[in-house]
């Protein structure tokens, strides 16, 4: 009964090889779904940059037109400021004509000693005339507040339109390359 030790020795080194064969075979399939698998995802990476560089082409042109808009607000900015130094002149113009109403009530007293009826009217004209005064000096000041607000918005977008003159850079430098 018992076997020779050569054909055991056979035996088991051909079941060896079969064993080896099939590991080989594995592997080898193995080996083709990875690189399948690798190129797939080759491809959708691909697809992802080609995307990415799309978009950031049109961040470039969208902080392009970021820039734009922020120097046409500089400019309207600008104006609008010398508009409010106009108009605080003017009022500062009827604030100084306005000084000139207290010798109006004087007259208006006046010729109210003369004419009774005429002098009650004018005394609450006078009145008026001062409150309206009193106004038209805080207007002027409001207005001088409003100039200096204008003022510090302007300086504000000038400001931001560097800082996105900035971010916008790399983006400049990118750009040419773009489609």
């Amino acid at each position: 009964m018992s076997e020779d030790p050569k054909r055991l020795f056979v035996q088991m080194v051909g079941r060896l090889g079969r064993e080896t064969q099939f590991h080989l075979d594995e592997r080898q399939h193995h080996f083709h779904i990875t690189n399948i698998v690798l190129m797939v995802v080759s491809a959708l990476l691909l697809v992802v940059a080609v995307f990415n560089v799309y978009y950031i082409h049109i961040l470039s042109n969208d902080l392009n037109g970021i820039v734009d808009n922020m120097d046409s607000m500089h400019t309207n900015l600008e104006v609008v400021r010398v508009n409010m130094n106009r108009i605080t002149d003017k009022v500062e113009s009827i604030d100084k004509h306005m000084g000139n109403m207290d010798q109006i009530t004087a007259h208006t007293e006046a010729m109210g000693q003369l004419m009774p009826g005429v002098g009650d009217s004018m005394g609450k004209i006078g009145s008026v005339m001062v409150s309206i005064d009193q106004e038209m000096g805080q207007m002027s000041r409001s207005m001088g507040n409003i100039d200096q607000r204008f003022r510090h918005m302007t300086g504000g977008v000038s400001v931001m339109r560097y800082n996105v003159r900035q971010m916008s850079r790399p983006m400049g430098v990118i750009n040419p390359a773009l489609p």
